[in-house]
């Protein structure tokens, strides 16, 4: 066994919850749950969690899906399936069966690992990592693991440094100057700083390591509890926090950078305003998010596409993408894209123009379109002519606008607009 003995990672599973929809993400949710929805020109949001957890030795994994589970489903089944059982590494998905009781689906984040407790078992682990599938960062997970045995934690938390201002929207820890969970609070109005520094709190990122047999026990131990939600942080973490030793995880000390100049990068893209803005910002000189690391690579389904293709060369007719990202399979016929991110087989026509648009797999943009600030949803046929960003009055009456100006569009949005107009 030599060194693989002493890598805690090979001793544990990620188990990952990928049942919510999303739906602060609207109509990008309303075929596929979130962990499913399109990232960054080729992958899915739910890539990051799993390419984290094998980059950082984990070759045990299994995902919990429950809402419109089948988009999901299938991208692991095609990207994912390189794992083989007879290595010792496996990749379940455990839709919520009603395996338990017939009347029965995931009650709760915990219920979704209660429910599974026997196929946990049979992968003869130590030690589980519950990962939340639905936010974009990279972070090596052993480096967390050996904090947790180090501290003799009960559970450890991992936890984003937040100012104190925006942590009302998360779960805040209140940590001592050992960084021991003093309490957990939901969504506080007033979140309490850190004791190294008060300007500052500690949000939950939704990421908790346990030892396998004593999360086990406290799992048969919630199920039987009426009164709980079954809920890891609404009933388990504050119940271990009061009862036990719950131990924070700070993202800084185990977020992998491209350089040690480089922020901890971590992202929840579950609004449209969200969701745009991280795909934009990956067209910035330097991108935050480094997606050219060759060392801690975002593992995806690759589908086999042709290299992108640029064409037509006239004044007002020219097929150029300045400031972009553009994905295998693109044809951009005469179109002038700035800013902006096309996903695989994407095709742009003649006279069009694209600024700071995020647009999905396989649509189509028409001749003398002009769109600006906008995320077109997979499949979308963008009419000839068509001219979004500039009437935020006119886009509202078809399309969904958001607080900060970024139009959504979606197929059956265009399908009304044509009825009405015609």
């Amino acid at each position: 066994m030599g060194d693989r003995s002493n890598r805690l990672a090979a001793r544990s599973m990620a188990f990952v919850l990928a049942g919510g929809r999303g739906s602060r993400l609207k109509e990008l949710t309303d075929n596929r749950v979130k962990p499913a929805v399109y990232f960054g020109g080729k992958t899915r949001i739910i890539d990051f969690a799993l390419s984290n957890a094998l980059n950082s030795g984990i070759r045990k994994m299994a995902i919990a899906t429950q809402y419109k589970a089948h988009s999901l489903i299938r991208h692991c089944q095609r990207g994912w399936n390189f794992f083989r059982a007879e290595r010792n590494e496996f990749l379940d998905i455990l839709p919520a069966s009603q395996r338990v009781d017939e009347n029965r689906w995931y009650r709760g984040t915990a219920d979704a690992v209660t429910q599974n407790i026997d196929i946990v078992d049979s992968y003869d682990i130590d030690y589980i990592v519950i990962l939340a599938g639905d936010h974009i960062y990279k972070m090596d997970y052993e480096v967390m693991l050996r904090q947790h045995v180090e501290s003799g934690a009960d559970v450890t938390v991992g936890c984003l440094t937040v100012p104190r201002e925006e942590a009302t929207a998360f779960g805040v820890m209140a940590v001592d100057a050992n960084d021991r969970i003093t309490s957990f609070l939901e969504k506080p109005k007033d979140p309490p700083g850190t004791p190294d520094d008060p300007s500052v709190a500690l949000a939950s990122m939704g990421i908790y390591v346990f030892s396998w047999p004593y999360l086990r026990e406290l799992l048969l131990a919630d199920a039987d509890d009426p009164n709980s939600a079954h809920d890891f942080g609404g009933d388990l973490i504050p119940d271990i926090v009061k009862n036990g030793k719950a131990q924070a995880h700070r993202f800084t000390d185990s977020c992998v950078r491209s350089s040690k100049e480089a922020p901890s990068y971590w992202r929840d893209v579950g609004t449209v305003d969200a969701f745009w803005k991280a795909n934009i910002d990956l067209t910035n000189f330097t991108p935050e998010l480094d997606l050219w690391d060759h060392d801690w690579p975002i593992w995806t389904y690759s589908e086999i596409v042709p290299p992108a293709k640029f064409i037509h060369d006239e004044s007002d007719r020219r097929g150029l993408a300045i400031s972009s990202m553009v994905a295998g399979g693109c044809i951009v016929s005469g179109t002038e894209i700035r800013e902006s991110l096309l996903f695989t087989n994407c095709h742009t026509n003649s006279y069009a123009s694209l600024t700071r648009v995020v647009a999905l797999p396989k649509v189509v943009v028409h001749r003398h379109a002009r769109l600006h600030s906008c995320v077109i949803d997979r499949g979308v046929e963008i009419p000839n002519g068509l001219v979004v960003g500039e009437d935020p009055e006119e886009d509202a009456k078809w399309f969904r606008v958001t607080d900060t100006g970024v139009t959504l569009i979606t197929q059956a949005m265009l399908d009304r607009r044509e009825a009405a107009l015609t």
